[in-house]
């Protein structure tokens, strides 16, 4: 009898010990996810917004570029060209919006609720690109969704500084990263590493980031310590450690619980503006942040799951 209440109790504690390194995890997680946007902002005082872009993906890439050759398996082109493709509209497209947002002066936590908006860009994005209609339940998602951010994005309207069309690049970027997504779900290619793909993705972003740097006045770095102290922590923070984190999550819980702990980023991300940067809170953000995440969780649940290849 003994023996088996040893044993229950040692499963007990085994189980919390599980439940509180989960919770570890995806607190890490979500620290690190709003940290792509709070680093953007940080860098963006020290250098251009599209120097800050090249180099950070730049050194990203060919700190993977050992990995992805030496690792394997080998690459085909036609796969590489396909990730160039995805790089472009998933790296390029994404970053730059919400960053050259931020660089306007829209508020870096409605940046992340526009970002954070994914699930409701790709609903939109199905009908044409892959031939599926919006269901009930994913319009009104939607609608709520969008409905949200008119309600947090009202209030920093009033504040006269920052440009209308600003508000859309991030909108612009978040369709952007849906159209990728959609599109590798229709490739044929192949399914590669997730440390090939995102080396080929970032190698392939800095080449364009590089254009605009270069038309900005500059491709070289920043002999600063607030731009290098950016880069690394866009890089092995907000890059590495967040999908990392990512992929380490999806190994220990289930996606649907990821994806709704991902919908934390936002609040997190406006509380680390405000101490940071001194970006105001507001009720109406406030308020908007809690019906765009209801929009979006209809939206994301509403979704049939997919498997992997």
């Amino acid at each position: 009898m003994s023996e088996a209440v040893a044993a229950a109790s040692y499963r007990t504690r085994k189980g919390i010990w599980s439940v509180l390194i989960l919770v570890i995890l995806e607190a890490a997680l979500v620290i690190s996810w709003s940290a792509g946007f709070v680093g953007i902002r940080f860098a963006i005082d020290h250098a251009p917004i599209f120097l800050i872009l090249l180099w950070r993906s730049l050194v990203s890439g060919l700190l993977l570029l050992p990995f992805a050759l030496i690792m394997g398996p080998a690459m085909r082109w036609k796969d590489a060209f396909s990730q160039m493709l995805f790089g472009a509209l998933a790296m390029s497209g994404y970053l730059a919006g919400f960053a050259l947002a931020i660089s306007y002066g829209v508020p870096t936590g409605l940046v992340a609720l526009i970002a954070d908006m994914l699930p409701l860009a790709v609903a939109i994005l199905s009908w044409p690109v892959l031939g599926q209609a919006l269901t009930a339940r994913q319009w009104l998602g939607s609608l709520l969704g969008m409905a949200g951010v008119l309600i947090a994005s009202g209030w920093s309207l009033n504040m006269g500084d920052v440009p209308l069309w600003a508000y859309g690049l991030p909108v612009l970027g978040t369709l952007s990263l849906a159209m990728a997504t959609l599109l590798q779900k229709r490739s044929p290619t192949s399914a590669m590493p997730v440390y090939q793909s995102l080396c080929i993705q970032c190698l392939s972003a800095s080449a364009i980031f590089a254009g605009f740097a270069w038309h900005e006045g500059a491709v070289l770095p920043v002999l600063d310590r607030g731009f290098i102290g950016g880069i690394l922590w866009l890089v092995f923070v907000a890059t590495f450690g967040a999908w990392s984190l990512y992929y380490i999550a999806l190994r220990k819980s289930s996606p649907a619980r990821v994806t709704a702990i991902l919908y934390l980023s936002p609040p997190v991300t406006m509380i680390w503006a405000w101490v940071m940067f001194g970006e105001p809170l507001s009720f109406a953000m406030a308020g908007g942040l809690v019906v765009s995440l209801a929009g979006i969780i209809i939206v994301a649940r509403s979704q049939k799951p997919t498997h992997a290849a």
